[in-house]
């Protein structure tokens, strides 16, 4: 008897101790279906492919996940600036994107390093708590069978559109409600990768989260590596002025009407073509 015991507080030892040092790092390949018609009579012919392919550029990146039991660090593996129209002044609105991301699952809380407007600002919040509903349904993405669980979501109804030198005005009237909509999110998750994480603020199922669909914007893991011979650092981003999501949001909100009536007043004063594009949801 006393054997059976010393072997089975052995197994576990092993466990805790494989949980404890479990690691990982997963690259994910982003895209964004985008929906807008664009105008070519206020552009040469090779300023408008060059905008759609800028536009379709923008959205295909690369994200890397590091992971281990309890915490996760998310960011844009090596991001490269897009092509710009010669002539064309462009401002991408709504384009979102994190720069670092840092999640404690344990402590259900993340820390989102991020700079905007050339201030660095640190966003610490909870993590939203998630309501996933399993379907059952099963899928293999490259050697890993997923399984699918879908959620609902309210989102803010944003018009995509293009301005050009201010041709319209994309702001959304201030006097009005905005207008919300339901949308499907769609994850596929991997039981065998032991971790309730994912890209993004993606989190809460009971394994590594391997794609995510909401309708608009698709994250699809294209590499897994378990346990790599060099140990993965996972640290928590402290520079930068801390604020709330909520806080962050006002900020935001306030600087872009600012930029937005600057750039409507050079306007009129610039000899160059001025291209606003707002990307909706």
């Amino acid at each position: 008897m006393k054997k059976i015991i010393t072997f089975l507080l052995f197994i576990l030892a092993l466990q805790f101790a494989f949980a404890q040092n479990f690691q990982g790092e997963a690259t994910y390949k982003t895209s964004r279906k985008v929906d807008i018609q664009l105008d070519s009579t206020q552009m040469s012919s090779d300023q408008h492919t060059l905008m759609l392919e800028m536009l379709k550029k923008q959205f295909q990146k690369t994200y890397i996940l590091n992971f281990n039991k309890e915490t996760s660090i998310y960011k844009e593996d090596e991001p490269l600036e897009s092509p710009q129209p010669a002539g064309v002044e462009i401002m991408m609105i709504n384009t979102g994107g994190s720069d670092v991301l840092f999640k404690n699952l344990k402590e259900n809380r993340y820390t989102n390093q991020h700079e905007s407007f050339s201030k660095l600002f640190l966003i610490q919040d909870s993590l939203e708590k998630l309501d996933w509903e399993m379907t059952g349904e099963t899928k293999f993405i490259g050697d890993y069978e997923c399984y699918k669980a879908t959620m609902k979501r309210e989102v803010e109804v944003v018009q995509s559109g293009i301005s050009i030198n201010g041709d319209k005005d994309l702001r959304p009237d201030e006097n009005k409600e905005p207008e919300m909509k339901e949308i499907t999110v769609t994850a596929w998750y991997a039981p065998s990768i032991p971790v309730n994480n994912g890209p993004e603020n993606y989190h809460g199922l009971p394994g590594l989260i391997l794609e995510v669909n909401d309708g608009t914007t698709t994250m699809i893991c294209s590499k897994i590596v378990l346990n790599p011979d060099k140990k993965i650092k996972i640290e928590e981003p402290t520079k930068g002025k801390k604020v709330t999501q909520e806080e962050y949001d006002k900020i935001m909100e306030k600087k872009m009407k600012e930029m937005e009536e600057r750039m409507r007043s050079s306007w009129s004063d610039d000899g160059g073509q001025n291209v606003e594009i707002r990307i909706g949801g």
